[in-house]
């Protein structure tokens, strides 16, 4: 149980316990909420309880915190309870067992952090998901990091989850992918053949071109122009998810499937989702296209969902992604039964939003099972400058060139460093210096650092077994146990709130308060008498490194032993 849960309790039997005593009138218990306060000089945790109980107790607040403080029955954790203005009940927690939290780290090791969740949920995250028609930029990168480490996160939290990525390999854009294959690989092959004027552009594309003409020589120049199109087409597609798996693997993104926006249609999902839709009379018929009604149920304007035939001539074409977006919904939360259902989309998505929101709801789904999340831009900077240009690609910067120049690991914690809605200025060279001024750099050496206490106390015959975590009393050593025993609750903030970003921003926390202690407190003393305060912050140490490398993990950082 996470210490700020067992306070909670200890709250609600002190009100039980005044309300017997008659020091509180009767009233319904309500829900308790221990937080860390703003000023540590209020203590380890507070809870503003009393400010709500004002009404029903028919008190001031400050009164009913000091009742409640006079009646929290003692604890083991707690050193003192006190109350303050205008309404708090504050906790400081005891020295000893602070202390005694390092052995339960170490007890715990690599699930250090994990939390066990009232309600298990089956949940589904999906990211990248990128249109399989280039090469992954920077933009789809962030979304990876983004989803990846949320799912780490949710699963940390206790929840059962499935990481997927969505193919967009249906419709008109296999075929003008496939248009621009073809072009290039008829040119590769010295046919003057004319790119089509709303192509793929790209050196990528011509590359794809020479590649094909020499493995497969006339073989599509001799085949039906659709056909040959057609094949090209979804070769390219195969040929551009295995660069995507390759990237992502580079950045320990992972999924447990690949799910086809094809098969949606291939399996009759979209036709069965449409016709739930239609016999609900959520759609109608307009211009030869079938919308989706969505005034009816208050949203600003219809959505197109099948393209008419005097637009769009083939049949496979038509529908939009809105119309595989029902199908995919429904697939989701009633044919795969996912309690849960995260999206993760670039921000220029968001007048799709709700949309999707609509087609659920319309679908006679509980929307509340769907979350969709929109993270910003990244903007590419070198020593200020605004990076442009793919030397590559063209149009985009490509994450094979970022991975290739800074790393995975910088890549990866730099991508999740600010919160989704905010716009990331990824400088270069900062995630290159091999100093404190590079996050990333800061927060592994400190691991790096603490495996070399421990290899050179190991070397000199000095180990943590049998140290005594009593002895651990200077308030350095405690104000560093303090903040390990942060990562649960971070963990627990990040799954609820949707919100990896927080699991950065507590590893440089923790940077700065192991750098403290060890600034403060020489780990292994070869003073006589030493031996058992070194063998006890050899423990300690060794805890904070099994955090760090617990909270390294769950960002999918590498947790280096030297640097």
């Amino acid at each position: 149980m996470l210490i700020k849960n067992h306070l909670a309790g200890l709250v609600k039997q002190a009100i039980v316990a005044a309300q017997t005593a008659g020091a509180l009138p009767a009233f319904a218990m309500p829900d308790v909420f221990v937080e860390r306060p703003q000023r540590k000089e209020w203590g380890d945790f507070s809870t503003s309880a009393p400010l709500k109980l004002a009404r029903d107790a028919k008190r001031a607040p400050l009164q009913i915190a000091q009742v409640i403080a006079a009646h929290v029955p003692s604890d083991e954790a707690v050193a003192k309870v006190d109350a303050s203005a205008p309404g708090f009940v504050n906790f400081t927690l005891n020295g000893a067992w602070i202390a005694k939290q390092v052995d339960s780290i170490l007890a715990q090791g690599a699930q250090y952090g994990n939390l066990e969740c009232d309600k298990q949920l089956n949940i589904q995250v999906e990211y990248v998901s990128a249109n399989p028609t280039g090469p992954l930029h920077i933009g789809g990168g962030r979304n990876g990091a983004i989803g990846d480490t949320l799912a780490n996160v949710l699963q940390a939290a206790g929840h059962k989850v499935q990481r997927e990525f969505y193919i967009n390999d249906n419709g008109s854009q296999v075929r003008i992918f496939g248009e621009s294959i073809f072009a290039r690989y008829a040119q590769a092959l010295g046919r003057d053949e004319p790119f089509p004027e709303n192509g793929y552009q790209g050196s990528y594309i011509v590359d794809m071109g020479k590649q094909i003409a020499q493995e497969h020589g006339e073989k599509f120049l001799n085949m039906p122009r659709k056909d040959a199109t057609r094949t090209l087409g979804r070769m390219g597609i195969q040929s551009v998810l295995d660069g995507y798996a390759k990237t992502l693997n580079r950045m320990g993104v992972r999924f447990d499937n690949w799910f086809s926006e094809r098969s949606l249609h291939d399996d009759g999902t979209f036709t069965r989702a449409l016709k739930i839709l239609q016999d609900k009379g959520l759609t109608l018929e307009k211009d030869g296209a079938v919308w989706f009604a969505a005034q009816e149920l208050g949203e600003d304007k219809d959505a197109v969902l099948i393209r008419s035939a005097q637009v769009i001539a083939e049949p496979d074409e038509r529908p939009t992604y809105l119309g595989s977006d029902v199908a995919y919904v429904w697939n989701k939360l009633v044919e795969r039964k996912f309690d849960r259902a995260i999206y993760i989309w670039g921000a220029d998505h968001h007048g799709d939003v709700p949309r999707v929101m609509a087609v659920t709801r319309a679908l006679g789904l509980d929307a509340s099972r769907v979350t969709l999340l929109l993270h910003q831009f990244v903007n590419l900077k070198r020593g200020g400058e605004l990076v442009k240009m793919s030397k590559r690609a063209g149009e985009f910067v490509m994450m094979n060139e970022l991975l290739d120049e800074v790393g995975p690991d910088a890549v990866r914690f730099m991508l999740i460093s600010r919160s989704a809605d905010t716009t990331i200025d990824f400088d270069i060279e900062l995630a290159k210096k091999q100093s404190d001024e590079n996050p990333v750099y800061y927060v592994q050496y400190s691991h790096a650092r603490i495996a070399s206490i421990l290899r050179k106390a190991a070397e000199s015959g000095m180990t943590p077994e049998g140290g005594d975590v009593s002895l651990l009393k200077h308030p350095a050593e405690l104000e560093l146990i303090r903040e390990m025993m942060r990562l649960p609750e971070v963990v627990e903030l990040a799954a609820a709130k949707l919100e990896p970003h927080h699991l950065p921003h507590y590893a440089i926390d923790l940077a700065g308060v192991f750098h403290s202690f060890y600034d403060q407190c020489r780990v292994v003393s070869s003073e006589p008498g030493d031996e058992a305060i070194s063998r006890a912050r050899l423990k300690l140490v060794n805890a904070a490194k099994t955090t760090f490398a617990r909270t390294l993990t769950l960002m999918g950082v590498n947790a280096p032993d030297s640097m």
